[in-house]
């Protein structure tokens, strides 16, 4: 409920940031678990570092994260291929690599598609 009521709360404030395009930095996200745990910025800072890390380092060791509720983070394989030089137009190869990807969990989208239909047409009444 705690999670719905800040979803809720934050939705609320979404008019005034349009300004930002939905975007949410580290130092807004930092400011924000200050406040609601009701810590130094400095702690929460080293808190968000600490979780970020945690997920780096996982994803290194070809872990794969899942946060119940949230979602989960995997590596994508990339095959190497050949790509072209939007200058020049010169044929380039490019290197297989590993891509960090984000799917969301059930319950998450759930969370986001019910605020976004409350702001949608839940609020007027014709």
């Amino acid at each position: 409920m705690t999670e719905e009521a800040t979803l809720d709360q934050q939705s609320e404030l979404e008019p005034e940031s349009e300004a930002k395009a939905g975007v949410m930095t580290k130092a807004e996200l930092v400011d924000e678990v200050a406040r609601v745990v009701q810590l130094t910025k400095k702690q929460a800072e080293t808190i968000v570092n600490i979780v970020f890390d945690s997920i780096v380092e996982s994803l290194r060791a070809g872990q794969k994260i899942e946060l119940r509720g949230f979602g989960s983070f995997r590596l994508r394989s990339r095959k190497s291929r050949t790509g072209r030089n939007p200058k020049t137009g010169e044929k380039v190869e490019v290197p297989s690599k590993k891509i960090p990807y984000f799917k969301p969990g059930k319950e998450l989208k759930e969370l986001i598609n019910k605020v976004l239909g409350e702001l949608e047409g839940g609020g007027t009444n014709g």
